[in-house]
């Protein structure tokens, strides 16, 4: 059990302690320890070299490594950080935390919440302290906890009060900062104006003045802390210097943790949060890389923030945690969503497993990692660039539009199978590929699978089914079939699906009636057979490794190997599943298949259901490959929610509000709407937001478009519609489509 200094004094509260802090005995609330006046001027700090001049190029070396292997998945060698009875690091297991959403100042509720989380199985709770009163209630939970037989350790969720982060360490075993607004305020986008680097150094003065007493308590105490950047709350003087970027989420955490190294402090984590998967996987390579460089080795706890709720908060943080995982990068994992905090433990939990799974420590891991082929990873995780693959485009002689069996913006394709067609299933086949319809016939929407994949047809002999059929071809929705089934009974207009080896050997050439022809890969095709798809030039490539090999890894060897011979056909994600549930679905695909979005790699997915998965229903497959896109930052098919997960701050029902927002706006893709329960969740984490909706006053809340406030102080009542009327003002809005008649599929059946 941990000790926590003198209770009493503790319960003063802060005018007391203030007051008294001087003549405090040692070892008493408050004390500073007498290392704290060896350093008392900033000229002391041993600050990191400059990244802009290329001093920091000059003393360590360019950027090489950013995770242990690339080759095989291993774990990040780290340090241990101690937080209590738990501990950070490579050499233990990965911590699963959470957030309370209590009110933390109402001691008994939110106690009961953390003593549910950890009943759940989470590992450590944070909790929000705004002020005084939540650091003094923090003292009674944390007590009242360990009288309860609860030792699981808890974290002060600090912003704005560098003095109550000092004292809320008495009671609780880690504290979170956000170097964003620990010294620099509330949110701010004015621009500062730096002639030179010496300007923006010399306002450090203010981060060493605000953190040293911090760093000195917890020194003293034995308490951890998490240096947390988020990507929407970087301080105005790190946005008019770097930039809304990843490197100025490292450059600004990097400074903090200057002052906790030169103060003889190490007890530390860092994190690099973003609400954005591209913009989070790619600031915390950034980190690791520059902590190889430079020879550090913190643990990195692992967020997406503000991913939402449901299946899409769900994607999204496998997408950004999944990935990093899979570089053998975390130590320490959050998953954030707008729902109760006991609801984080499955994904979280999850995304855990997984990881472990997939560690060359397991034998099976590392035979299938050993297997893949030797290739060179160049990629570059310094920067940002997406391939695009080929589209199709019309040629002479076409009879069908092909221009849109393919999608510009990331593909989706999905499996059916010939009894989806039969008898009257046509018309909901159409509705679960995502067709609009008119008179029984389909049409392509928003979100309607752009190809179909069939491993087997219904014979020519079924008129109905085969009509089906062509009525999407008819509408550009590509059908690709085995080359094999195509020959033994053609289907006009028809893509044939060849493994490699097929192609080549046919030299392209098409089966009867087909127009186009694709090319299957497992992975354990040769650099060299690999290098005639060029010129080939199939309508595209469907990706699909063999289960002997490393997803991971077997894909990007395709990916280096295309690269190296300037191939630029289309590569589709080829996923097979046997899992009947949407949201561990959502957690495989966004971590196997998001691990190559986020680098670029990859123009579409298909996902094919097997075993238990085949009761999922089509419909909900393509929905979950179109969220896929979408929290790769390609495709928007739907509004795009930035929420936040709630906290003590929030000062609305987040869960309700946010769903009665979704269901009023869900129906504006390309439009990005915040929902923030609190002035510390906005405006900065939705800085990159259409419109935000954030909570100031309880009962009230501000209205944004882009970064501007634009409507103060509205009741929540009156908030949604004051929402839409706003997204009306700036041409943004659409009415919803009304529901289709129903006796339009009657009419069509005689078509």
């Amino acid at each position: 059990m941990v000790s926590f200094g003198s209770l009493t004094v503790a319960l003063l509260g802060f005018h007391a302690f203030e007051q008294a802090h001087a003549f405090l005995p040692s070892g008493t609330f408050g004390t500073r320890s007498s290392s704290s006046l060896s350093m008392s001027t900033l000229s002391d700090i041993k600050w990191t070299p400059s990244i802009k001049t290329g001093e920091r190029d000059e003393v360590f070396g360019p950027i090489e490594d950013y995770c242990a292997n690339l080759y095989e998945v291993t774990r990040r060698k780290t340090r241990t950080v101690n937080c209590g009875p738990v501990k950070f690091g490579s050499e233990h297991p990965i911590v699963r935390q959470t957030m309370a959403t209590t009110d933390t100042a109402d001691v008994e509720a939110t106690m009961e919440q953390v003593m549910r989380c950890a009943d759940k199985g989470f590992d450590l709770v944070r909790i929000t302290v705004q002020g005084k009163r939540e650091a003094n209630a923090c003292l009674k939970i944390r007590e009242g906890l360990f009288k309860k037989g609860y030792d699981i350790p808890l974290c002060a969720d600090m912003h704005f009060q560098p003095k109550v982060a000092i004292a809320v360490a008495e009671a609780v075993e880690k504290i979170r900062i956000n170097p964003g607004n620990f010294v620099d305020g509330r949110k701010s986008f004015e621009e500062k104006i730096y002639e030179t680097e010496e300007d923006y150094f010399s306002e450090r003065q203010f981060l060493y003045e605000a953190l040293e007493p911090l760093v000195q308590k917890c020194k003293e105490l034995d308490r951890c802390m998490r240096i947390g950047t988020n990507h929407g709350s970087l301080s105005a003087r790190v946005l008019s210097y770097y930039g809304d970027t990843p490197r100025g989420m490292v450059e600004s955490a990097l400074e903090f943790a200057d002052i906790c190294r030169s103060l003889d402090y190490n007890n530390f984590v860092f994190s690099m949060k973003a609400s954005n998967p591209l913009v989070m996987v790619q600031s915390y390579r950034l980190l690791a890389a520059e902590q190889y460089r430079m020879g550090w080795d913190y643990p990195l706890h692992l967020g997406v923030t503000e991913a939402g709720e449901g299946e899409d908060g769900r994607m999204k943080s496998a997408i950004g945690i999944g990935t990093l995982l899979a570089d053998g990068l975390g130590d320490t994992v959050r998953v954030s969503l707008t729902e109760d905090p006991e609801f984080e433990y499955e994904p979280c939990n999850r995304l855990s497993e997984i990881a472990t799974s997939r560690l060359a420590t397991n034998e099976d891991a590392k035979k299938r990692q050993a297997a893949v082929t030797p290739y060179v990873d160049t990629r570059d995780i310094t920067s940002f660039a997406r391939r695009s693959g080929d589209l199709p485009t019309q040629e002479e002689g076409d009879v069908i539009d092909v221009r849109g069996f393919l999608n510009r913006d990331g593909s989706v394709l999905s499996t059916v199978k010939p009894e989806m067609l039969s008898g009257d299933n046509a018309q909901y086949l159409y509705q679960e590929l995502g067709c609009k319809t008119a008179v029984g016939m389909p049409f392509k929407d928003i979100a309607t699978s752009d190809s179909i994949f069939m491993r087997s047809l219904p014979p020519s002999s079924d008129t109905a089914a085969r009509t089906a059929i062509r009525r999407l071809i008819e509408v550009s929705v590509g059908v690709i079939v085995p080359v094999e089934e195509l020959e033994k009974d053609p289907l006009p207009n028809a893509v044939a699906l060849m493994t490699l080896e097929q192609a080549s050997a046919k030299n392209g050439e098409l089966p009867e009636g087909a127009i186009r022809f694709a090319v299957s890969l497992d992975g354990t095709e040769s650099e060299e057979d690999l290098a005639k798809i060029k010129d080939l030039s199939p309508m595209a490539v469907l990706l699909c490794p063999d289960s002997g090999l490393s997803h991971l890894h077997a894909s990007r060897r395709v990916f280096e190997i295309f690269k190296k011979n300037e191939i630029t056909t289309a590569v589709i994600h080829h996923f097979i599943t046997d899992t009947n549930d949407t949201n561990e679905l959502a957690l495989q695909m966004g971590t196997k298949i998001g691990a190559h979005l986020t680098d670029g790699n990859g123009d579409g997915v298909l996902v094919e259901a097997v075993g238990d998965a085949e009761s999922l229903s089509l419909d909900d497959l393509r929905r979950t490959s179109f969220g896929l896109l979408q929290g790769s930052r390609m495709r928007s098919t739907k509004t795009e929610f930035v929420s936040c997960p709630s906290c003590g701050r929030t000062l609305f029902d987040l869960q309700e509000t946010t769903a009665g927002i979704q269901k009023a706006t869900g129906h504006l893709p390309g439009v990005t709407i915040a929902v923030m329960g609190c002035i510390v969740n906005g405006p900065g984490e939705m800085a990159d937001a259409d419109f935000g909706y954030v909570g100031t006053i309880p009962g009230k809340v501000d209205l944004y478009y882009g970064k501007e406030v634009v409507r103060k102080s509205v009741p929540n009542e009156e908030a949604v519609d004051s929402l839409i009327d706003l997204i009306k003002e700036y041409d943004m809005w659409e009415d919803p489509e009304e529901e289709e008649v129903e006796e339009e599929s009657e009419v069509a059946a005689s078509a």
